[in-house]
């Protein structure tokens, strides 16, 4: 018995009532040989689902495993795979692709358990004996890697923990050593098995920074992706020993602390990808359980007293990453509801902390961000009515319980509470106003004498301020309040604070010219305070952040555009506080530099609406002069100048909860913007733009991806993708471009990810590959056929670079389909720049399937008609192409030669092969030499 490769699935011959069941096989077997492997995967799922036979099932099942393995999903493939051999033990076809899904998943000890019971079936099959050897000699390569590790560990651990050895060089090469064998998993398992975590604890409890910075970074390693040894770890440190040193007061313990936690997080959460998992389920009884118990550890750390301003913060980032659903596709969001019970308070408490003066919790000035942005994607996350009001519920209580009968000092902390609601889950913070006594309150303490009680105060008014459900309450009581406090208070904290929010209420009308709230010149004085207070460096950073929220409001005013950007001193000093610890500031700078850049949505009216509207009386937003592009882009080219791009490439890679999704899609905007001009984006990638847009176009709100993939997609077309996102990182590229060829994006977002494409695709195969692994082929297909003529264009030059890969030629050498019919047909149109893309692939593909040659007359009767024009065209580009494919054809087969011959052809050639040397003399004069070699014509008598 002859045994089927691992990615060909098995026909069988059809049982009687099982018709539909054969016809879907078939079907998806077709599919299969095309390369369409989801495709086929969906046949036969379809198959399953139909009354099919226990033989049909095992048959069916295993070819879903050959599915999965070209998708290289291993894990989908060993469970597929061990469906069929449940069915029948002796199935040495599901044996063989269990055994090479285990051996990509790393499981060797499994897979040459497989592979010796499929060699005991098949004893002389030549396919299993190599196998077995190749994986018996990765096996020899592990065990002599882990033996030979044995002893450096031992070593490694008696340095360190080696009294004697304190401080020295010696202890630091070993601590390092430790730290990179424990990246690799063969490394990790080594010092696990080897008693490394007790080793690994020993080293947290002496206390020295060092030897605790390579414990916790050494644990990262044993914990990566690795459920069982994750959960051990935390069996053996203990979850509450590990989240106590996230509270620890030295910053770089707390960050590495923060780190392994959130690594212990994703492999609790998406189980083990490598190495070692056939031990899992003697471990793990419930890794929920293991999560919750981590996650109840971060909530009572968040309220402990002793731990530090940053160690809580770094638990808020933990929590904002950890709880929240990732999508909400996802049904269950049990853990969003169950930390709302169990911890909401206490994030409250942290959210209603004061930082001056220092409180029972140390806060930093993050802290209370940190907190609004946690509550927001708490309540983000709830599903239904009902919980949302479980939610308003449990904060009013709160609230409530400092806002009576608990003093002067108890209304401050609810006010404060409330500020942080308004700033992250706002529905709640305006529930949370109208409760009884609170906005009179604010009202009242924004004019006492203490400095710290009217700063709680007027941060609480700017907030509500910006919330559209109190700006008009707040117009008619609180503007002459904040005038009277900028006025008057002595105190530039205060004035600053008043100032922001004037600033909010002055720009209620947004871009709409004919809509705004103050005097003529009452913006622009605003601003110019605003820039003042920027500028000054003798104001600490937490207050002169009010002075960019301001700009943030006041920039919808394009007076205000132009003075900013022709103020190099304020963008300096803005640019120099977005990489300050000063982290709340981001999202402000963001806006202030999508205003100036005028990279919101803006869609032009439409005239004849504007004319009704005008008629109707109603009103209709009017466009500032200075919006006008050509001020946009002197903006633009100003704020390059003053180093914006590395400015903004340094608020990416900030890792704070405060560069939310929301802010990640505003720095997208932005970037966008600054690549429209093509003579700008040398500069932009000079400063790190390209880097800085990869985890942007990743990760954040599907507009902001967008924008920023539309952005990475600009700089591909126009600059050299090497030099730009140099080493690794033009793999990164891909999947972002790959996803503007969806339909719900716009035609020039298409055309802009086909021409980069186009361009990657020429660099080399590995980049090809990435292309297809992406599942891009049959989007690129799809646009070949579009109406738009640059689309079609793009589309067929991006197959022509592609069609260079073995996967691509198989496509078209397929049966049953009409790509190379396609290809000929372009290359017969008028638009010249799609011939030679087409007639590009045609050259290309021939040259490298020469059974495509004797395919091509059977897709047209035009295609004679066609390479005579290419030869005949007066573009030498086009002439070479039609020039290499006949030149391929002839060399196909002798019966394509003839029929070449006995057409106008051969003059055609004889006219082009007597002409300068050239590509295309050469090419011809190699197509009548070919025909001479085969009889078919006669040289004349100068030999020629």
């Amino acid at each position: 018995m002859t045994v089927s490769g691992p990615g060909t699935p098995e026909p069988r011959p059809a049982t009687s009532g099982a018709s539909s069941v054969e016809q879907l096989r078939k079907e998806g077997n077709e599919l299969f040989k095309c390369g369409d492997y989801e495709g086929a995967l969906g046949a036969y799922t379809q198959a399953l689902g139909l009354d099919a036979t226990p033989q049909d099932q095992a048959i069916l099942h295993r070819n879903r495993a050959a599915c999965h393995l070209k998708l290289e999903d291993y894990d989908k493939a060993e469970t597929e795979a061990s469906k069929a051999i449940e069915k029948d033990g002796g199935d040495v076809k599901a044996l063989y692709r269990r055994s090479q899904a285990l051996e990509k998943l790393g499981r060797l000890d499994q897979a040459v358990l497989d592979l010796q019971r499929c060699v005991s079936l098949e004893p002389k099959n030549k396919v299993f004996q190599e196998a077995l050897r190749n994986i018996g000699g990765q096996i020899q390569e592990k065990v002599r890697y882990m033996s030979s590790t044995d002893a450096k560990v031992e070593q490694m651990f008696q340095i360190l923990l080696d009294p004697e050895e304190k401080g020295t060089e010696k202890k630091q090469k070993a601590s390092q050593n430790l730290v990179v064998l424990a990246r690799e998993d063969a490394g990790a398992e080594k010092i696990f098995r080897s008693n490394g975590v007790q080793l690994l604890q020993r080293l947290l409890d002496t206390g020295e920074t060092d030897l605790m910075l390579a414990a916790l970074r050494t644990l990262v390693g044993i914990c990566s992706e690795h459920q069982s040894r994750t959960v051990a770890t935390l069996s053996i440190l203990g979850t509450r020993r590990v989240v106590s040193i996230l509270g620890m007061e030295n910053q770089a313990v707390s960050l590495a602390a923060c780190h392994l936690l959130q690594v212990m997080f994703d492999a609790l959460k998406e189980g083990v990808k490598k190495g070692f998992q056939g031990k899992e389920g003697a471990i793990i009884v419930d890794p929920a359980r293991e999560l919750k118990v981590l996650i109840s550890n971060l909530l009572d750390l968040l309220t402990e007293v002793g731990v530090s301003g940053q160690g809580r913060d770094n638990a808020l980032t933990l929590l904002i990453k950890a709880v929240p659903r990732k999508s909400l596709k996802d049904p269950n969001n049990s853990l969003t509801l169950w930390v709302i019970d169990q911890g909401l308070k206490k994030i409250l408490e942290v959210g209603g902390s004061l930082q001056d003066p220092p409180g029972e919790l140390a806060v930093t000035a993050n802290s209370r961000m940190s907190a609004s942005i946690l509550l927001s994607k708490l309540f983000d996350d709830l599903k239904c009515d009902a919980e949302r009001e479980n939610f308003h519920r449990l904060c009013e209580n709160y609230i409530k319980s400092w806002f009576e009968g608990q003093g002067l000092a108890g209304k401050l902390r609810a006010i404060q509470t409330v500020s942080c609601l308004l700033q992250g889950p706002c529905d709640a913070g305006n529930r949370a106003l109208e409760l009884s006594g609170v906005m009179e309150s604010v009202i009242a303490l924004c004019a006492s004498e203490q400095e710290e009680e009217q700063l709680v105060a007027v941060e609480a008014l700017i907030h509500a301020a910006g919330k559209a459900k109190r700006a008009s309450f707040i117009t008619a009581n609180g503007v002459s309040l904040l005038k009277d406090l900028y006025k008057r208070s002595e105190k530039d904290s205060i004035r600053i604070r008043a100032l922001v929010g004037l600033c909010k209420l002055g720009s209620a009308g947004g871009t709409d010219f004919s809509m705004k709230q103050f005097a003529e010149g009452s913006t622009l004085k605003l601003a110019k305070q605003c820039r003042k207070w920027l500028c000054n460096d003798q104001i600490d950073a937490g207050t002169r952040r009010w002075a960019v929220e301001g700009l943030a409001y006041l920039t919808f005013d394009a007076d205000v555009k132009e003075e900013f950007v022709e103020d190099a001193a304020a963008l300096k000093a803005l640019f120099q506080l977005s990489r300050s610890e000063e982290r709340s500031v981001l999202f402000a700078v963001a806006s202030a530099l999508v205003n100036c850049t005028n990279s919101y949505d803006y869609e032009e009216p439409d005239p004849k609406m504007v004319e009704l509207a005008k008629y109707a009386k109603q009103h209709v937003p009017e466009q500032h002069p200075k919006d006008k592009p050509s001020f946009v882009r002197a903006r633009v080219k100003k704020l390059l100048a003053a180093g914006v791009v590395s400015a903004m490439a340094c608020m990416v890679k900030t890792e704070s909860p405060v560069l939310t999704s929301s802010c990640r899609e505003l720095l997208s905007r932005v970037f966008l913007a600054l690549v429209e001009e093509v003579e700008d984006r040398g500069t932009v990638v000079a400063q790190g733009g390209g880097r800085a847009l990869i985890p942007l176009a990743l990760e954040g709100t599907d507009v902001g991806q967008t924008k920023a993939a539309q952005a990475l997609a600009k700089l591909t077309i126009t600059s050299n993708p090497e030099m730009t996102f140099p080493g690794e990182r033009i793999y990164e590229v891909v999947r972002p471009l790959v996803s503007l060829l969806h339909l719900n994006c716009s035609g020039l977002q298409n055309f802009e990810a086909l021409m980069a494409l186009t361009n990657l695709a020429g660099i080399s195969e590995r980049l090809r590959q990435k292309i297809l692994k992406e599942k891009a082929v049959p989007m690129i297909e799809g646009y070949m056929f579009e109406e738009h003529e640059m689309i079609r264009r793009a589309a067929t030059e991006c197959m022509c670079n592609l069609a260079m890969s073995k996967e691509v030629q198989d496509l078209f050498e397929a049966q049953g389909n009409d790509r190379l019919k396609l290809l000929v047909l372009y290359s017969g149109e008028d638009d010249e720049l799609l011939q030679r893309a087409a007639a590009g692939g045609l050259a290309m593909l021939t040259s490298m399937r020469p059974t495509l040659c004797s395919r091509i007359p059977q897709v047209t009767t035009h295609w004679l008609e066609i390479l005579q024009a290419l030869l005949l065209s007066s573009n030498q580009e086009l002439q070479h192409r039609g020039a290499v494919v006949v030149l391929n054809m002839v060399e196909a087969s002798r019966q394509i030669a003839s029929t070449l011959m006995e057409s106008e052809m051969m003059e055609i050639l004889s006219v082009l092969a007597k002409g300068d040397q050239s590509p295309v003399t050469r090419a011809a004069a190699a197509c009548l030499d070919k025909a001479v070699e085969y009889g078919l014509i006669q040289p004349n008598q100068d030999g020629e």
